[in-house]
C-alpha cells in the first residue's frame, strides 16, 4: 500500500544513507522500521511469539542447567 507521510529532514537523510549502505530501497527501510516499532509496541504479539518458542522447545530437562540455576538461586538474597 502506498501512503504519504511527513518525515523530518534529518530522519529522511539518515534513512537515505542507511538504504544506500544496505543496498535497499527507502520503502524497505521504512517498512522494516515500522515492523519493528509495531512489534515492540504490541505486547500481545510479543507474548504470542514467546509462547510459540516455548511450545517448539518443549519441556526439556537439562541437569547442568538445573544445577547451575539451583546454585545461583541459593546465592541470591531474597
Amino acid at each position: 500500500m502506498k501512503t504519504a507521510v511527513s518525515i523530518p529532514d534529518d530522519i529522511f537523510e539518515k534513512v537515505e544513507r542507511l538504504a544506500r549502505r544496505g543496498k535497499r530501497s527507502r520503502s524497505d527501510v521504512f517498512s522494516a522500521a515500522l515492523r519493528e516499532y509495531v512489534a515492540r509496541h504490541s505486547p500481545d504479539d510479543v507474548t504470542e511469539a514467546i509462547n510459540g518458542v516455548c511450545d517448539r522447545v518443549g519441556n526439556q530437562h537439562d541437569e547442568f542447567v538445573s544445577e547451575g540455576t539451583r546454585r545461583i538461586l541459593e546465592q541470591m538474597e531474597w
